[in-house]
């Protein structure tokens, strides 16, 4: 009996041709992050412009890498093989992310464009003061080190399953590659090279769909096998939060994870909010809207195509591959045996994806920690002192996120489920927060700080207890899968043959309440993170005494926006919120501009010692030449 392993080597070699694409994708995106590198060193010559781009972006390129940043290798990945388990019921995720984009583009959006802030943690110190300011920077910088960590964990499995790189190598290199690309340009360099490979993804996907399809011998057989297996299933409305993906796990719980991922996260708000005008920036968000549900969709037809594929023999079970993960990279590279360079194809997409979006990350860590924690204290450093700073920073950034990626290798998680989790977990929290400051005039400092600890330490609560706890495949809604037609030998392994994994007595753990509570769909832990804040928010609020409405300047409550203008300059800016002081105004190479040097320094002093004395100077100003704030205040 010939063994199983010597045909799978035998079948998915990675040949010359795979590597020559492969290379020749990385080429294109270090051109691209070179030449952006290249093309505008004359014209930067400050921090602010490294990370806003200028502000002068226009909406689709912006929208395309919105839509980019967070997708990469985790989509390449993990929707193939949701859909594969769980049905095309994973494309109500489209529904979810479509309100998010609503509510992000007509009311956080337009807080956060008008007030000309490049970090949003900059909200948080101007609605409840420099503690709660440094709360969100650290909030932000874990969550986005954690996600970065999946997303460059994700690439490393495709190369170790397609090729048996070693794993350890594909992390150290991509985070290497990360870093390095990092310290090349700005936010165009990310913007541009997010493009290039936004297209490369929808390409793999259209290549390996339709091969996939031929294969199976054509659309209605491709449906046909899926009907059969139960994979076409809108009709999920289940209302029981265990089910792992249900209409209302994806409108509900999908909603918020999307919220916090583009509401109020630093690498997507420093994105759009450095678009031309707020009309642009809404503009970007809705192409963003668009490239979200074709990938998503892309990506799911995959799934229900390779399931078609192999609907009598599940690649888990014959022992072809060792976790849901690898799915994916098995089916590209089965079904482009005989046709060379396309392996390289899909593989040089997600390499790549992972790379923007590692890329951004870091970005967004070193304008956060540079804006929010290190800006007060350089107000005497030269620009290029603190470019110097800036690239320190991202390469420490680039560390970090490589010994995350190491460790997140040895979590049972999926690529996807690990992604949302530590989204849900430390930025539903933060959500909440932003909330609390934008709806609820009534928040005081007490009332945040306790919200964002308790919704923080329920969500870690239930990310643990569900990694310790898992739930049963019947309780997750796993689809059956079949292994009838594998080769003979598969049978001594052992192995249920009509379900993804043996199945776990329903009584394993003795139906207790906390098991029933760690069973609770991934989708819903940002939800009930955001919730906790918002509940302990308003209840700490109200007990130690509520904020007065006349004493929260204009601009920070959704209702009481700021006037509309285009921020396109830094004067712009400066005008409309004088709490904050571009970087380029703190310390100036450039003779002759002294003036502002005195000016910057003495407004960072009043903002350091106090930044509600400087909010109420900023809202007498408003106010004297907008007579519609005044009503409003009275």
């Amino acid at each position: 009996m010939e063994d199983t392993s010597v045909i799978t080597a035998a079948r998915r070699g990675f040949v010359l041709a795979d590597y020559a694409v492969f290379a020749l994708m990385l080429l294109v995106s270090l051109f691209i992050g070179l030449y952006q590198a290249l093309k505008k060193s004359s014209r930067q010559k400050n921090v602010d412009d490294f990370f806003t781009g200028g502000r002068k972006l226009p909406a689709v390129p912006v929208g395309l890498s919105l839509c980019a940043s967070f997708m990469s290798a985790v989509q390449v990945l993990g929707v193939p093989s949701e859909a594969y388990l769980y049905g095309m019921k994973f494309l109500y995720m489209c529904l979810g992310q479509t309100i998010n984009s609503i509510i992000t583009a007509y009311v956080f959006l337009p807080v956060f464009y008008r007030l000309g802030i490049t970090s949003t943690n900059q909200y948080l110190l101007m609605r409840f003061g420099r503690g709660v300011q440094l709360l969100g920077s650290f909030q932000f910088i874990v969550a986005t080190l954690l996600y970065t960590g999946v997303v460059i964990l994700a690439p490393a499995l495709i190369l170790n399953q397609a090729t048996g790189l070693n794993m350890w190598a594909s992390l150290f290199s991509t985070g290497a590659i990360c870093t390095f690309y990092t310290t090349l340009g700005g936010m165009k360099a990310v913007i541009w090279t997010d493009v290039f490979q936004i297209i490369v993804m929808f390409s793999g996907f259209i290549a390996i769909f339709i091969q996939g399809t031929v294969l199976v011998g054509g659309p209605a057989m491709v449906l046909e096998i899926a009907n059969n297996g139960s994979r076409i299933n809108f009709d999920d409305f289940y209302l029981d939060p265990r089910r792992r993906y249900t209409f209302w796990s994806f409108t509900v719980g999908g909603t918020m994870v999307w919220l916090s991922m583009y509401a109020v996260n630093q690498a997507q708000v420093q994105r759009y909010i450095s678009c031309k005008t707020e009309n642009a920036a809404k503009w970007a968000l809705f192409v963003n809207q668009v490239g979200l549900c074709l990938i998503v969709s892309s990506a799911a037809a995959c799934g229900i195509v390779m399931f078609a594929l192999y609907s009598s023999c599940d690649p888990l079970k014959a022992g072809d591959i060792s976790s849901v993960d690898q799915y994916m990279p098995y089916f590209v590279l089965d079904i482009f045996e005989d046709f060379p360079g396309f392996p390289g194809l899909f593989l040089a997409c997600a390499f790549s994806g992972t790379l923007s979006t590692a890329s951004t990350s870091i970005n967004a860590m070193a304008a956060v920690t540079m804006e929010d924690l290190l800006k007060p204290h350089l107000v005497n450093m030269s620009q290029k002192r603190l470019i110097l700073i800036s690239k320190a920073l991202s390469l420490m950034y680039g560390v970090g996120c490589i010994t995350v990626a190491a460790l997140s290798s040895l979590l049972d998680w999926g690529v996807l489920q690990g992604s949302f989790v530590v989204m849900g977990v430390v930025s539903g929290p933060l959500l909440g927060a932003f909330i609390l400051g934008m709806f609820v005039p009534a928040t005081n400092v007490p009332g945040v700080l306790s919200g964002v600890s308790v919704g923080f330490c329920i969500s870690v609560w239930l990310a643990v207890g569900s990694t310790l706890y898992p739930p049963s495949p019947e309780i997750m809604g796993v689809l059956p899968t079949y292994a009838g037609q594998c080769l003979s030998q598969n049978s001594s392994m052992g192995l249920n043959r009509t379900s993804a994994w043996p199945m776990v007595p329903l009584d394993q753990h003795g139906h207790s309440s906390l098991d029933e509570f760690y069973a609770i769909s991934y989708l819903y832990f940002g939800a009930l993170g955001t919730g906790s804040v918002v509940l302990v928010g308003l209840l700490v609020s109200y007990i130690t005494g509520p904020t007065k409405r006349t004493d929260i300047a204009p601009g920070l409550l959704w209702w009481d926006l700021l006037p509309n203008t285009k921020h396109s300059n830094t004067e712009a800016m400066k005008n409309h919120n004088p709490l904050l002081v571009p970087m380029d105004l703190v310390c100036s190479d450039t003779k002759g501009e002294g003036d502002k040097e005195e000016a910057a320094r003495s407004q960072v002093a009043k903002t350091k010692n106090n930044p509600h004395s400087v909010l109420l100077e900023k809202s007498e100003t408003v106010l004297e030449d907008d007579n519609s704030f005044r009503a409003k205040l009275q």
